[in-house]
């Protein structure tokens, strides 16, 4: 796909709908000012339950399965916040022994540094969804980092200092709402329109699936 829009001269690009929203870019700019320090770790979760054989995401040949359809923002946000891709990969895959997709896949990551991210997919678990971000000197959570309502405003909440673990000092960040498949939508017809560089270009798809396709290695090799 990459090579054929560049022949073609046309723009491409992944539809990660999260992470141009005002809360993920909230979340970047207090990383980028230090507010926690330098960032240690990530930690993520995601998860739905859904066991319809009919539903394309059970559907092995069409690339069903936990690690393609929701696993992927987890790799896709970390390398994000690192800005910089993993060094080493090591991974654990629970599949459905009839629908041979994984229903249970976690991994870890390694970025230059030492700097991990570890996370859980799941579609076979309660619905949830989960960001940790920590740093030297304090944390940031991410109350619905990748489904986020349209139609409500979301809270990023920054721990830094207090009495931790007991009682720590967290400050709730409030983002007004925002659709986060409209803002995407409109960036890109601004690349389109307008000229407007792209805000993801389509090499950091290909970089994501890289380590998707390493997660896969590394979960064979467990």
């Amino acid at each position: 796909m990459v090579a054929a829009c560049e022949s073609a001269g046309v723009r491409l690009m992944e539809a990660f709908m999260y992470r141009l929203h005002p809360s993920w870019l909230g979340v970047r700019s207090l990383l980028a000012a230090g507010r926690i320090g330098r960032l240690q770790s990530v930690q993520s979760w995601f998860s739905y339950y859904n066991d319809d054989p009919r539903n394309i995401r059970n559907i092995a040949e069409a690339g069903g399965g936990a690690l393609l359809d929701i696993g992927c923002y987890s790799i896709n946000l970390s390398r994000m916040l690192f800005g910089a891709e993993p060094e080493r990969v090591e991974a654990a895959v629970l599949r459905d022994p009839d629908m041979e997709i994984d229903v249970l896949t976690s991994g870890l990551l390694v970025f230059p540094g030492g700097g991990t991210a570890t996370f859980t997919c799941s579609t076979r678990s309660e619905s949830d969804q989960r960001v940790h971000i920590y740093g030297t000197t304090g944390r940031i959570s991410i109350e619905i980092p990748f489904n986020i309502p349209p139609d409500l405003e979301t809270r990023v909440y920054v721990t830094k200092g207090g009495d931790p673990p007991v009682a720590p000092h967290t400050e709730t960040l409030r983002f007004p709402a925002a659709d986060p498949y409209g803002v995407e939508a409109d960036a890109f017809a601004a690349a389109i329109l307008d000229g407007a560089p792209l805000p993801t270009p389509p090499a950091d798809a290909v970089a994501n699936m890289r380590v998707i396709e390493r997660v896969v290695e590394a979960a064979g090799r467990a």
